[in-house]
């Protein structure tokens, strides 16, 4: 039995959930959205994980989809030796020159553009900020002298974020390029794009995509550097959806700054009527341990609260010890607060008279209405399944049932709080297709005699325009 939350999961495919059974378990426990983490991906094992899923949804009705997210540009240092500890005071040469064993003295950056790119006075974090660096001199050709700010011991091939340089680096590395074609091929129903720093590195992924796909594959921009943050506005405008990755933005920001930055962030995401993800260590102890702690369920909660239309899981589902409990135990979380009162949601009505105007319009007062009303259900009709992204954005209290005929998005809008999405291929008249919906919707125990339903279409009905009709029926 699928659950009733209304707040979506994604959770990231790995080692731990491999065998089409734990897969199963976790759909069954609630996940709506699986993530292929390309950082950690082979392709022949990423096509059996999306073939058992699509093969699950085939059997059993779901609608679960996938997301793939590419790695991004993620600076790293060279091999070091063993034990190399640097201490406070201590200076040291990054090289980019040659790719040298790193000692306590002088390490290889990965990074050919780093000299040239950074200035004296801005730091250089490692390890996830475990370790600090400020730049003293650079040459702008292959070495830069730094002082150690805060010491540790300096591991191999560590991760490296600059939070005061603006890097030259675009978000598609090469690898990202081929990762990215090959998740087009797979008809990933989303991808997200790491380190999004303007709406340029999303142009270029749109290109990327129309080049090899004759669908539009929406796309997820993942906010973490504080460049990200100054354009955000323009960045709102150029993707599908948002996601606050707390990760890397908790070390290229003061990670006590993090909280009202992600609260920002979904309420711009909301104004904008576009879906937001938050992700990063939600239930992290739950990888070795059956229990969380007080504080990832209130971080889980606070999220649901905050208005995000999903939480999602990395290590907890990709190498844990517990997948499927993971699951059930954040399905527990969502469920006991998802409904409360205090949840808001921002009052902007749709002012800008474009071609979606009507449309805009007519989603709004369908999900106001429903609410006045006390309508069980708001069903719609669509091809492209924008419809489903405005509803879903006022989050009404009613269920939102999505009827397609286009098997593209039948597992894309499974990202959407709220949103259940039916196969519906049938080419009838408007008061058919509505007495014909109602019956389906009656029949799935959405709705029963007596209740009020909004049905939402586009007439006339085979022409698949825009939805410009609002009806309200009562179950017979």
């Amino acid at each position: 039995m699928l659950t009733n939350k209304k707040t979506k999961i994604v959770a990231t495919l790995g080692p731990a959930c491999s065998t089409r059974e734990i897969i199963k378990d976790m759909i069954d426990a609630g996940v709506n959205v699986f993530r292929v983490n390309f950082s950690h991906a082979d392709y022949n094992d990423v096509k059996e994980k999306i073939n058992i899923i699509r093969g699950l949804n085939e059997e059993f009705g779901y609608t679960t989809a996938i997301l793939g997210d590419l790695q991004g540009p993620k600076l790293r240092v060279g091999v070091m030796e063993e034990g190399v500890v640097v201490h406070d005071g201590d200076l040291i040469t990054f090289t980019t020159a040659e790719d040298i064993l790193g000692t306590a003295k002088k390490v290889f950056m990965k990074y050919q553009n780093f000299p040239n790119d950074v200035n004296p006075g801005e730091r250089i974090l490692l390890d996830d900020g475990k370790l600090i660096f400020e730049i003293v001199e650079t040459d702008k050709k292959s070495e830069v002298i730094a002082r150690v700010i805060q010491g540790g011991e300096l591991k191999s091939k560590k991760g490296v974020n600059l939070p005061n340089t603006k890097i030259s680096l675009p978000a598609m590395t090469e690898k990202d390029i081929a990762d990215a074609i090959f998740a087009i091929g797979q008809n990933v129903d989303w991808i997200a794009l790491s380190f999004v720093k303007t709406p340029r590195d999303l142009q270029d992924l749109q290109e990327l995509i129309a080049e090899h796909s004759e669908y539009k594959i929406p796309i997820i921009a993942k906010i973490e550097m504080p460049e990200a943050l100054e354009n955000i506005d323009k960045i709102v405008a150029y993707c599908d959806a948002l996601m606050v990755a707390r990760g890397d933005l908790g070390v290229e920001l003061p990670a006590h700054e993090v909280p009202l930055v992600q609260k920002e962030l979904i309420r711009r995401a909301k104004t904008a009527r576009i879906p937001v993800i938050v992700a990063t260590q939600m239930m992290e102890t739950m990888i070795t341990s059956l229990t969380p702690t007080r504080a990832e369920v209130n971080d889980v909660a606070n999220s649901v609260m905050d208005g995000a239309d999903a939480v999602m899981l990395s290590g907890e589902t990709a190498t844990g010890n517990y997948p499927v409990q993971v699951i059930q135990k954040m399905t527990q979380i969502i469920e006991a607060v998802e409904d409360s009162p205090l949840i808001q949601v921002p009052q902007n009505t749709p002012q800008i008279k474009t071609k979606r105007f009507i449309t805009k319009t007519i989603c709004h007062h369908a999900a106001t209405m429903a609410n006045v009303i006390k309508a069980k259900a708001i069903c719609t009709l669509t091809n492209s399944g924008y419809t489903a992204f405005q509803i879903s954005a006022w989050r009404p209290n009613a269920h939102i049932l999505v009827f397609t005929s286009n098997q593209r998005i039948l597992t894309q809008l499974n990202l959407l709080w709220g949103v259940k999405s039916f196969m519906y291929t049938k080419d009838v008249s408007t008061d058919d297709t509505v007495t014909d919906i109602n019956e389906i919707v009656k029949q799935k125990g959405f709705v029963q005699k007596g209740d009020f339903l909004i049905n939402l279409a586009a007439m006339p009905i085979k022409d698949k325009g825009m939805v410009n009709t609002l009806r309200v029926s009562e179950i017979e």
